[in-house]
């Protein structure tokens, strides 16, 4: 069975644009890439020419992966039973415990993380952690530096 992406609408939407975009822009831009280098002779010793297969690889490749993501896709959706619990879209404040630090986050799917803008993965450890969880509840991460706690302190839809 096929791996199921959990996205945003607006994640959705942008994945359907960039792929409109490879398959018309970017593929032509690149046949005129090949298209050129060809011209130059020999392809044996054309580096050119390797660069703009090269490319084409890389392109073709993105497609694919692009075209996957959104056959294997879950929208997220806005309501959930619980309105009060942590879910995919929930913007977070946490506090560390340890530190005594507080930190925002946002839950998303895995192909939209961005831990160093604090998108966190629902798959990741902080994530599962965190998911299903209410305003004022104590999460305890399994870190390689060890145990890791925060308490939840706002969540915002």
């Amino acid at each position: 069975m096929a791996k199921e992406f959990k996205l945003s609408a607006e994640r959705l939407e942008e994945l359907k644009k960039e792929l409109v975009y490879l398959k018309t822009v970017r593929e032509k831009e690149v046949a005129d890439q090949i298209k050129e280098a060809r011209s130059f002779g020999d392809l044996s010793e054309n580096s050119e020419y390797d660069e703009a297969k090269n490319e084409q690889g890389k392109l073709y490749s993105r497609i694919a992966e692009v075209e996957n993501i959104l056959q294997n896709c879950v929208v997220i959706e806005e309501h959930e039973q619980d309105p009060n619990a942590v879910r995919l879209g929930s913007s977070i404040k946490v506090l560390d415990l340890e530190f005594n630090e507080e930190e925002r986050y946002q839950v998303v799917g895995s192909q939209e993380a961005d831990p160093m803008n604090g998108r966190i993965s629902e798959d990741s450890p902080f994530g599962r952690a965190l998911l299903g969880r209410a305003v004022g509840d104590e999460v305890y991460v399994e870190a390689p530096a060890g145990l890791l706690r925060y308490q939840i302190l706002e969540i915002q839809k």
